[in-house]
């Protein structure tokens, strides 16, 4: 017995050795991120290869399309889940709960989503920053900037958060812009972003900026073509517009909305990304949505109408605001509540869904499933 059980270890080592190693790594490159961390459990050679950074790289590089998902905070539940948002509202199985181990259940209605970027996921809870993998789990938390540190700044309001990513250093920054309010006429902006891969937190000139809060909440940056965009209200020239921050270049610029957008309503209105534009929706009269989109980037009167979402459309109580296209051209957001719909292109409503009862506001992200580990 012992030698057929030896000669059958033989064998079954000649049909592993039959796979070239080349091969096996071709394979694994082509699985799901949730399948590859369960698989580091296999052997300890594939634990080196699934946590070497340049496979993560390699399998970030060739999935991305294909592995977006939606993740949703919705109070009071004490629960943050991860979505996919290209399957059916009503499908349980196309959604897990997420357990960021490092953030207490009790925080999570006051956690706040503030960006997402290759994967990572910029989270703003009781004050503290945090940068989390949702797939792996890997999480940092940021220090506290130096104004926050110096009480003689404690005037200084954070209004805008961002986070993305800067290939020429291969790195994650997160970015922060405050502003002194007093005198208002001649209100101070600071600007301050942090380095994921030095972990330490630098000042940007920004006496030249004259940005303001356009409405009361704190904003998150929408991130396209490697830079972050917010929409802001400029004192130079008495209108809003959307400010863009170079993340290569650490510069910032403006980019102008058209005539018609200037005369809606500003009161009730939110920047995104659809697609590869830019976008930006307003809650019109009886909560009709109006979804404009910038058709050539930059290009002042290519913003488009695209879409409006008829009152009747939408259920009573609710608003819509659009978060991205499903791959079967559906327009996916948030209800303005703690659920998620989805509006065909004609600005009929294909799925509703509801998660959570009460008051509150979801928060979410689309966020791109990977292995990448933080910068060294």
């Amino acid at each position: 017995m012992k030698g057929d059980s030896s000669s059958r270890g033989v064998r079954e080592t000649k049909k592993t050795a039959i796979m070239p190693w080349e091969l096996v790594i071709e394979i694994l490159l082509m699985l799901p991120v949730k399948s590859l961390v369960r698989f580091k459990c296999v052997c300890k050679s594939w634990l080196c290869l699934l946590s070497d950074p340049q496979f993560a790289i390699s399998h970030f590089q060739r999935l991305t399309a294909s592995t977006n998902r939606l993740l949703l905070i919705a109070p009071p539940a004490p629960k943050i889940r991860s979505i996919d948002f290209n399957a059916s509202l009503h499908d349980d199985s196309a959604s897990s709960t997420l357990n960021p181990n490092f953030l207490p259940l009790s925080t999570y209605h006051n956690v706040q989503i503030m960006g997402s970027c290759r994967g990572f996921v910029l989270l703003n809870c009781c004050q503290s920053l945090w940068v989390w993998n949702p797939s792996t789990g890997v999480h940092r938390k940021l220090s506290s900037t130096p104004i926050e540190s110096n009480l003689m700044q404690a005037m200084f309001f954070t209004f805008l958060y961002g986070f993305g990513y800067d290939p020429s250093t291969d790195d994650y920054l997160v970015v922060k812009v405050s502003y002194n309010p007093i005198p208002r006429h001649n209100a101070t902006n600071r600007v301050e972003f942090f380095s994921l891969r030095t972990n330490v937190w630098r000042d940007i000139e920004a006496t030249h900026l004259s940005y303001m809060n356009s409405s009361e909440s704190i904003k998150e940056g929408s991130l396209l073509n490697g830079a972050i965009h917010w929409l802001a209200f400029c004192r130079d020239v008495s209108m809003n517009v959307v400010v863009v921050f170079d993340l290569t270049e650490r510069s910032f610029s403006e980019i102008f909305f058209s005539d018609e957008i200037l005369d809606c309503d500003f009161d009730f209105c939110d920047l995104g990304v659809l697609g590869d534009s830019l976008s930006i929706s307003f809650v019109e009269w009886k909560y009709s949505v109006e979804i404009w989109v910038m058709k050539e980037y930059r290009v002042q009167s290519s913003w488009t109408k695209t879409i409006v979402v008829s009152a009747e459309n939408i259920p009573s109580g609710m608003y819509f605001f659009p978060i991205c296209y499903t791959k079967g051209g559906d327009i996916f957001g948030t209800d303005g509540s703690t659920g998620l719909a989805k509006y065909n292109d004609n600005g009929e409503l294909q799925e509703h869904r509801s998660y959570c009862n009460g008051s509150y506001r979801s928060q979410v992200a689309v966020y791109t499933e990977s292995l990448l580990p933080f910068p060294m």
